[in-house]
């Protein structure tokens, strides 16, 4: 792993930080995404509905946290229907070219109620997973463990194993239509991310993240770009000091990203 940030690195990758009313974590994704060695353009999805922006000339599309809509009807799902059936067209390409797509928190319930994930196709016709309420049936913040799982998400390759991040939700519990979805996930290494050793909020299998088939579409609950320097972590002082970096895991995970989108650069 590299100790320095990859800011400085020529020919940055272009990223798309999708926002609507009540995204609250676009900021801290664009800090995550610059400090990695991208460059960000944060965008309205009016700007997309409208025409006045399209998608393919980006390398990388992220859907941050918050509360898209105020998570009216469910969560994420207002802005997953604009997707779906307003953008459709310009996502299947997108996935097709197999460019990247992140969905953190209200990002991942975007993506599965939006066809984008479980992705068994570049768009699921019929939505067969979900996030539903923590058993808990509270809101929840706190940091969980985590475990990265050897799956079809390839370019996680090299990141930390086992590592912490916060998490912040009130429907997080991962649904599974049938146990022939789960079967099917486990089948084509779809499960990125498990809670460990701890699941906080009673989803199945523990997940915590899943990829499409073909490992370019992720969505996972914990939030990434909220502990990328090692200060960020409430217990810093009391972490192991011998060789760390000044990094913070979710640094990693951003860093794979850009430098998965780096190949499509001209």
């Amino acid at each position: 792993m590299s100790t320095k940030p990859a800011a400085s690195i020529k020919n940055k990758p272009k990223a798309l930080i999708i926002r609507a009313a009540g995204t609250n974590c676009d900021r801290e994704t664009v800090h995550a995404l610059e400090l990695t060695g991208a460059q960000c353009q944060v965008a309205h999805i009016n700007q997309l509905l409208s025409g006045h922006l399209r998608i393919h000339p980006y390398h990388l599309i992220v859907f941050p946290g918050g509360f898209s809509y105020g998570d009216d009807i469910s969560a994420g799902k207002v802005l997953a229907n604009e997707l779906r059936l307003k953008l459709r067209d310009q996502l299947t390409r997108f996935v097709e070219s197999k460019k990247l797509i992140i969905g953190v928190c209200n990002g991942f319930q975007v993506l599965v109620k939006a066809g984008l994930l479980p992705g068994f196709e570049a768009v699921d016709a019929k939505q067969s997973v979900t996030l539903g309420l923590n058993d808990s049936a509270r809101f929840q913040c706190e940091w969980t463990g985590l475990q990265l799982e050897t799956s079809a998400a390839t370019w996680l390759k090299g990141m930390p194993t086992k590592f912490e991040l916060p998490i912040a939700h009130g429907e997080g519990k991962f649904l599974t239509l049938s146990p022939k979805i789960m079967a099917t996930l486990k089948k084509n290494k779809q499960i990125v991310f498990r809670y460990s050793p701890v699941n906080p909020n009673g989803s199945q299998a523990d997940i915590a993240g899943i990829c499409n088939r073909a490992g370019n579409v992720l969505g996972l609950m914990p939030h990434p770009e909220r502990f990328v320097s090692r200060y960020q972590h409430p217990n810093w002082t009391n972490r192991p000091t011998a060789g760390a970096s000044e990094w913070g895991e979710g640094y990693w995970f951003w860093e794979k990203a850009v430098n998965y989108a780096k190949q499509f650069v001209n």
